[in-house]
């Protein structure tokens, strides 16, 4: 009971004294506080002595007739009063206050930590929250606050009586003749509110702050204000939905009640969460021993480290001042020895005394070869051993730096995702890497849903890996070792959301942002390159993979400008794909080079690709036009849909015909869509910069082929496409050969 009582007198604290409210008003944020104690707050903020409302309306004027709530009020203490106004909650425009336009106040609210605007009037627009001053009557009451005797407010001390009534109108308390005196029989005065004798008289009703004595009868749900028949027609409530204050009553009512009842049904899941939270702490302080410990072990080791590694320096650094000082001492003993009467001089002096000179040479030839190296010695002195130790400094600045930055190990920061080369194709091909200053991860976690999806819906799919996913909502590739990752099983024409986070020792760190990428409109048709029939080796030259083709020159390429007698001359290599689709949609994509000259991707019929590409004829032929909006080989009825239809690009741009023989019904439904329809009209087409990937979509039932920016999904161009007999994908590279004069300036492929 204890501690749902303290938990009890924590909802009714106000946030600035930490005392139960008295007289409690509502800031714009909802919060309540005492009004004294918000007054204070205002005049420490540098803002004028706001008007407070008047306490009690007593019918007589002498001391005793004013509540004793003044005199007994405590002031919210200096410190708590500073906490508030700490600079973390921002500036008061109140401290330097000038003469000029009113300004608006701010109000620093201590639970949401920022200034609240209360407006030009300040606390004169902050009602009442009556509602809680019941609450906190009934609460005192409950547990015996209240049991203290309510004098009687207008006896003469010091035979003060105990009050015995309350007079809601005079809002003073009473004893039984002192209630007879001021509200005699047949007065006015005895037409008012009897209530319990109490300190605390509160309003009947809640009146508008702006129009004195006007109830507050609606309530506008756009401002979420109590409003009165007067604000009620102001011009800012133009066009707001009102609803009188009952309507809004029994509908906030009901949601509480609602509320209520939920969390009261669901009392045992409570009670779980809260064993989980104690369990949790429990493990905290549990966890943080053995981390501490784990600390203290780590900083031993490292010391006994510095230890062993010192003695070992000690040693080395011992054993070369040895052989230095005994370097040295021979050198001394050395020098000793040239002095007079000692040693060699000694030695050498005898030796001259010997007078038979066959026994002299004999003796002195070592003693001669003694005295030149001494003196050799002399000449050029040095010492032997460096006494200077330079070579044993220690250069720990790397190690020091090493210790500063000493601290526990941090999760992984957010990885940057690489939208270069994360794609969507018939999989998702995601690839990230970890910024610069991050820890090094030991796994990453991809996750991926479907955009749109709600629960229940389900996301159906799958990806390479275990994967650990609902039927909604996010699911995860767990464990993957490298920077990339693979997602197949898609649905087809679908948004996918991706993010990923790295994991190591200290657990799992932020997710990246999350990239959005778009699934084919269609299954992707897988094929090769064909090179059979079209194709010059010499010109063109397809990889081993049968993925890429890439034009080079040749010999005969410089023969065919030779001979040619024009000054320009166009030839053209065919590549197709080794297969043909006759039902169905399709969709797949290619990549061309910005700096290819002129390239055209598209789709045709396979017999007629062969026809005319088995003819010989002269690219610069009539049945060729570049400005058209298809290239056909069948164009004799403009009615008949075209045999093939490309895309012509080159030299980074993209050409897009006009929209006279394409049909938009489905390219200009998708908003960002660069068609005629969405774009710039011409009547001869636009050009555009080239997309990385170019996406190519055939329905063969509609016949209709769909260009798009393979990267966004984004449709760039439709038309008509012949789909009566096998289709096949299409790739056209032209060379272009500029002739002067039997002379060959250049070409271009």
């Amino acid at each position: 009971m204890k501690r749902g009582t303290n938990l009890m007198e924590r909802e009714l604290q106000c946030p600035v004294c930490k005392d139960i409210v008295k007289q409690p008003v509502v800031l714009p944020c909802l919060h309540s506080v005492c009004l004294l104690c918000a007054s204070e707050v205002l005049v420490q903020s540098g803002y004028p002595q706001p008007e407070l409302p008047p306490e009690p309306n007593s019918p007589a004027s002498t001391p005793n007739t004013r509540s004793p709530r003044q005199a007994r009020r405590p002031m919210p203490k200096a410190d708590r009063i500073d906490r508030a106004l700490r600079p973390g909650f921002g500036t008061y425009p109140g401290r330097r206050r000038k003469e000029g336009p009113t300004q608006l106040m701010l109000f620093p609210c201590v639970p949401c930590g920022r200034d609240v605007e209360l407006g030009e009037r300040g606390l004169v627009d902050c009602m009442r929250n009556l509602t809680l001053e019941r609450i906190v009557e009934r609460y005192r009451h409950t547990v015996s606050l209240g049991s203290v005797a309510v004098m009687c407010q207008f006896c003469k001390p010091p035979q003060a009586l105990e009050a015995t009534k309350g007079c809601a109108d005079c809002r003073a308390s009473f004893c039984n003749e002192c209630f007879k005196l001021y509200h005699p029989w047949g007065t006015p005065r005895a037409q008012h509110e009897h209530v319990q004798p109490t300190l605390n008289f509160r309003p009947k009703v809640l009146t508008c702050p702006e129009h004195d004595q006007e109830k507050l009868q609606f309530y506008c749900k756009s401002c979420q204000r109590l409003l009165c028949s007067l604000c009620k027609l102001r011009r800012v409530h133009t066009g707001h939905k009102i609803v009188p204050v009952t309507q809004a009553y029994q509908a906030l009512k009901d949601k509480i009640t609602k509320e209520l009842n939920y969390i009261l049904s669901n009392q045992g899941t409570v009670l779980t969460q809260i064993t989980q939270l104690e369990n949790a702490i429990t493990q905290t302080e549990v966890n943080s021993v053995g981390a501490r410990e784990q600390l203290a072990q780590c900083v031993r080791e490292l010391m006994a480290l510095l230890s062993e590694r010192q003695a070992m320096l000690a040693q080395g650094l011992e054993s070369s001042r040895q052989k230095r000082s005994e370097a040295l001492a021979n050198q001394v003993a050395e020098r000793r020895s040239l002095l007079e009467h000692a040693g060699l001089m000694a030695f050498t002096q005898e030796l001259l005394k010997e007078t038979d000179a066959a026994c002299f040479v004999h003796a002195a030839r070592q003693t001669h070869n003694r005295l030149a190296q001494s003196i050799e010695s002399l000449q050029s002195f040095s010492l032997s051993a460096d006494p200077s130790f330079r070579h044993f400094q220690l250069d720990v600045s790397r190690e020091l730096k090493l210790l500063t930055d000493l601290n526990f190990i941090q999760a992984p920061l957010a990885p940057v995702i690489d939208t270069q080369r994360t794609l969507a194709y018939d999989q998702l091909f995601l690839c990230w890497r970890l910024p610069q200053e991050s820890s090094p991860a030991w796994h990453f976690s991809v996750e991926y849903r479907r955009r749109g999806v709600v629960p229940g819906g389900g996301a159906r799919g799958g990806i390479r890996g275990g994967l650990a996913g609902a039927r909604w909502g996010w699911q995860r590739l767990e464990e993957v070792s490298g920077t990339s990752a693979v997602i197949d099983r898609l649905e087809m024409d679908s948004v996918y959301v991706l993010r990923v986070r790295g994991c190591n020792k200290a657990g799992f760190g932020e997710y990246s942002e999350e990239v959005y990428l778009h699934t084919p409109p269609a299954p992707v048709l897988n094929f090769y390159l064909d090179s059979r029939w079209g194709l010059h080796a010499d010109r063109l030259v397809v990889s081993k993979e049968q993925r890429c083709a890439r034009s080079v020159p040749g010999l005969s390429l410089l023969q065919a400008a030779d001979r040619a007698l024009t000054s320009c001359h166009l030839t053209a290599d065919l590549l197709v794909g080794d297969v043909a689709v006759t039902q169905g949609r399709h969709y797949w994509a290619c990549s061309v080079e910005p700096g290819s000259y002129l390239v055209k991707v598209g789709v045709g019929l396979e017999s007629k690709l062969q026809e005319w590409f088995h003819l010989p004829q002269d690219m610069a032929s009539p049945r060729y036009d570049p400005d058209s909006g298809h290239d056909s080989g069948a164009e004799d009825s403009s009615d008949s849909p075209p045999s093939f239809t490309f895309l012509t690009m080159g030299m980074g741009k993209i050409y897009l015909p006009p929209s006279a023989n394409s049909h938009h019904g489905t390219a200009n439904h998708r908003d960002g869509g660069i068609t005629n329809g969405n774009g710039p009209s011409s009547p001869t087409g636009v050009t555009y910069p080239l997309p990385p990937r170019l996406g190519v979509c055939l329905d063969v039932e509609k016949g209709r082929v769909t260009f798009y920016d393979a990267h966004s999904l984004r449709p760039l161009w439709e038309g008509p496409v012949d789909c009566s007999a096998p289709v096949c994908p299409a790739f056209l590279n032209f060379v272009f050969i500029f002739h002067f004069y039997e002379t060959l300036v250049f070409y271009c492929t």
